[in-house]
């Protein structure tokens, strides 16, 4: 979607991400300049889910977007002079990145996809004067790569630590997926930017047993340097590519009588939830559309009420000669 900013119009296209600056001051809005990057070819046989780019950001006299490649770049409003540019993530990996960052104050925050190729998903705070990476953390795996520190991180229904280690078999979890491709949120006061992760891989769900944390999640972090305050997974052990990766938002709730910061999500999986947003408690989860897979979501756990009936692979209770229908 376009950006407009002081009186001209920002448009970046698809692959090959070039980016078009219109005067809207003057008739027939003409063009005043185009940035066109040298962007990898190999992306577009990488990319899994088209070569679209999800829009640009504006701040301090910058124009901030992603390239299908890996890259981040900084285009300077005025004059289209590229400023910075940051390498943010690996092709070779199965790494691409159309999404739109997030910029919070001084931090531009990314993510990339590839879910469906084995990624380990991360999300990135880069500087926003020199595109620097201040710092990375993972979506799954070790507390020390999600930057899960202790005193910080408390998620609301799972207690433990290494949560997004121990949930998967042996160590799958270097290759589970948790793409951030999506759209994140800001919440100034509570200083939390909150955003929803992809699904787990393989898609082959006897091939990581257990939970999987966490993909198919939200996971809210103080963009500053990255610190996880909670998570909490919509979808544990996703055996239908249910990604959590829609808009998360933040609205403020009168329930039952008592005001509360909430965050609403609409979730692939066919639940609509309500949540507080400082502490991940869910305060409300209905279906919005017709779902088989579970019955409702147990607001004392958090988790789904699953209909075995609808599992997959060995998890299924349908037998052999119904497995088809």
């Amino acid at each position: 979607q376009p950006l407009v900013v002081n009186n001209t119009m920002y448009v970046v296209t698809p692959f090959p991400n070039v980016l078009y600056a219109f005067d809207l001051t003057k008739d027939g809005y003409p063009l005043k300049w185009k940035y066109r990057p040298a962007v990898d070819q190999n992306s577009l046989g990488i990319a899994c889910c088209d070569a679209v780019n999800r829009g640009a950001v504006y701040a301090s006299g910058k124009i901030v977007y992603n390239l299908l490649d890996g890259h981040t770049v900084a285009i300077d409003a005025a004059s289209g002079k590229e400023l910075w540019i940051t390498k943010i993530a690996d092709l070779a990996q199965g790494e691409t990145t159309p999404m739109a960052p997030l910029i919070v104050k001084d931090r531009v925050l990314v993510g990339a996809s590839g879910g469906e190729f084995g990624i380990l998903g991360w999300v990135k705070g880069l500087d926003l004067s020199t595109g620097k990476i201040v710092w990375s953390a993972t979506n799954i795996g070790p507390d020390s790569l999600l930057l899960a520190k202790a005193g910080t991180f408390k998620a609301f229904y799972d207690k433990g630590a290494q949560l997004g280690q121990t949930t998967w078999p042996a160590d799958t979890w270097k290759h589970g997926g948790a793409p951030v491709w999506g759209w994140m949120s800001y919440d100034p006061e509570l200083d939390l930017v909150y955003y929803g992760v992809g699904n787990p891989g393989p898609y082959n769900a006897d091939q990581r047993m257990g939970d999987n944390k966490w993909t198919a999640s939200v996971l809210a972090r103080h963009p500053e340097d990255g610190a996880l305050v909670w998570a909490y997974q919509f979808t544990p052990h996703d055996s239908w590519d249910f990604d959590a990766a829609a808009e998360m938002v933040l609205v403020d709730l009168t329930v039952k009588g008592k005001a509360r910061k909430a965050l609403v999500h609409f979730d692939k999986n066919g639940f609509a939830y309500t949540m507080d947003r400082a502490t991940g408690e869910v305060i409300l989860a209905e279906p919005y559309v017709h779902v088989n897979w579970a019955s409702k979501v147990d607001l004392a756990t958090g988790r789904p009420v699953l209909n075995d009936a609808k599992a997959t692979g060995a998890s299924s209770t349908r037998s052999p000669e119904n497995s088809a229908s």
